[in-house]
């Protein structure tokens, strides 16, 4: 399974669009806010990525760039996902 289709906040509107999908071939959906909306609304897809950030964030080790390796903090983000998945399979488990 390949990734096909990507969406994006508003603040990548640009060349951005045409270079993912002439370099790498997925489509980019840009979800803007409305002009005339004020103050908060819920935006179409943007709650997924905010949830798993919020997930994530939950670590301690995650909350702040304590890495100097790029490698490192994703090996971090890996472990952090693992550990979530593993409570959902069995919730009596403690956590570490």
């Amino acid at each position: 399974m390949r990734l096909r289709h990507v969406w994006a906040d508003g603040g990548y509107l640009g060349k951005l669009v045409t270079w993912t999908l002439e370099t790498l071939g997925w489509t980019l959906e840009i979800i803007k806010r409305s002009d005339r909306a004020k103050g908060f609304q819920v935006l179409p897809r943007r709650w997924v990525v905010e949830r798993s950030l919020a997930w994530l964030t939950r670590s301690r080790r995650l909350s702040r760039d304590y890495e100097g390796r790029c490698h490192t903090s994703a090996s971090w983000c890996y472990l952090a996902n693992i550990r979530l998945m593993l409570r959902r399979l069995d919730p009596s488990v403690e956590p570490l």
